[in-house]
């Protein structure tokens, strides 16, 4: 993974090229300030004052320039500079004025590469950016590492990444946290969480379905459960996706990395919490073993689920976890899951879709991914869409068919398994990035760790 720590340090005054951010409505002035070598470099660059406008400025001698950004972003923004190290020559940086801020983590993460499958990047020469706050450094990089390590999780194909790959993940934060890790696979989990089994059981041996769990911190702490749906390849079951459906159904287990993700910064920063992580991890796969529209699943917690669709597996793994979590008497429980395609209909790409069942932790949560640059849109647990659930043969149906509230209804279902009484928030997310924007390419990324670190902090750092 990239060094991240080596391109954010502190500000002793070493040599660096200054970048002056200036925004739009200012520009102009800022322009007619300028020595007129200045303004004839800016002319030269066609640099009209739009936002993204960059250009390198003339100092007094052949080696003293510095860089002018333009930018509209909020001086809070994490992408204020992320542009930056794409455009500048290697070296080193610093802010005019010297507070780097939340910016430093757009910084660092525009040298993220994913480059498993390709040669490393010719032009991957570290640009360094001094900060004025050294304290910042070691957060700012956990961050960094945390949204690179959804990146390259989501990024693997299907082939590198099964229910195998993500237990050893898992397996990693444990040796490295000195945490509990537990995986339940085989006859145990057929009779213990059938509906995870029904839905992996049609997969190779090699990836077969389990519950991988990890359990750190002092048992007096409160007790935190952290969920991610780790479905490593989607087929949709004999509900077959078309191919276009199924380009993409690598990053169906987006919801475990974003577990295994905010796992990892709880640890590292020695959250004073009970942390239980949860994730099933299955692949759904077709076989003559595979599970069928019209079956009747049982389920940890009792209940029957009339399973109507074979490709809303999503919600029938998470559901047994879920009861699993809930047995634990956590506090707060909080589940990842790249869930349904009306959430990106609804929302687009870059908003979570955010069930909430606790007024308090909903005004938590969403203020702090506002607050982080983050943002989640939160939908509601609609109790009348409760009828859509009904089954004639069982207690439930994991799918309606009707068309209506897909979000709302996948989320309804979900809280028939969540601990009752416990806040619970349930983000929908689509870990993947369609269109490239600076320090976040085309590709996987995380969609709501920030804003549920960010509240977690809040919540339990003091």
């Amino acid at each position: 993974m990239t060094d991240f720590a080596a391109l954010l340090q502190p500000d002793r005054g070493q040599s660096a090229r200054t970048i002056e951010v200036v925004h739009p409505d200012g520009f102009a002035d800022w322009l007619a300030a300028q020595p007129p070598r200045v303004r004839a470099m800016v002319s030269a660059a066609r640099v009209t004052g739009k936002a993204g406008n960059k250009a390198i400025l003339p100092g007094e001698g052949v080696e003293d320039w510095s860089v002018l950004h333009v930018c509209d972003e909020e001086a809070n923004s994490p992408w204020r500079i992320a542009s930056q190290p794409d455009f500048l020559p290697e070296g080193t940086y610093r802010l005019k004025g010297g507070d780097v801020g939340p910016a430093g983590l757009g910084w660092l993460l525009a040298q993220h590469r994913f480059d498993k499958y390709t040669k490393p990047d010719k032009n991957g020469a570290p640009r360094v950016l001094l900060t004025s706050d050294p304290a910042a450094i070691d957060e700012t990089v956990r961050l960094a590492q945390a949204t690179a390590l959804v990146r390259d999780l989501v990024n693997l194909g299907s082939s590198d990444m099964g229910p195998a790959e993500i237990e050893a993940e898992a397996a990693k934060l444990a040796k490295t946290f000195d945490a509990t890790l537990t995986v339940t696979r085989g006859d145990a989990l057929a009779t213990g969480y059938p509906m995870i089994d029904a839905v992996g059981r049609a997969a190779a041996k090699h990836r077969a379905p389990r519950l991988i769990e990890l359990e750190w911190g002092n048992p007096k702490h409160p007790r935190v459960a952290v969920l991610g749906k780790g479905v490593c390849f989607d087929s949709g079951g004999l509900d077959i996706k078309p191919a276009s459906g199924m380009r993409l159904m690598k990053k169906d287990m987006g919801g475990a990395a974003h577990a295994l993700a905010l796992a990892n910064l709880i640890m590292g920063a020695r959250l004073p919490v009970r942390l239980h992580l949860l994730i099933p991890a299955v692949e759904n796969a077709i076989s003559a073993d595979a599970f069928r529209p019209g079956d009747v699943l049982k389920t940890r917690k009792g209940l029957t689920v009339e399973n109507t669709n074979t490709d809303a597996e999503g919600r029938l793994v998470l559901g047994d976890a879920l009861t699993k979590a809930g047995e634990a008497k956590p506090e707060l429980v909080i589940d990842y899951a790249t869930l349904t395609g009306a959430a990106r209909v609804a929302l687009g790409p870059d908003l979570p879709a955010t069930f909430i069942s606790d007024e308090a932790l909903a005004s938590e949560l969403i203020g702090a991914g506002t607050a982080v640059h983050d943002p989640l849109w939160r939908l509601p647990l609609w109790d009348g869409y409760d009828e859509y659930l009904k089954s004639d043969i069982a207690d439930l149906i994991n799918a309606p068919d009707n068309g209506y509230a897909g979000a709302v209804t996948a989320a309804l279902f979900l809280r028939r398994f969540a601990p009752e009484g416990v806040p619970w928030a349930h983000l929908d997310t689509f870990a993947w990035r369609p269109t490239a924007k600076p320090g976040r390419p085309k590709g996987g990324d995380a969609l709501g760790l920030r804003a549920a670190w960010a509240m977690l902090k809040k919540r339990y750092a003091s």
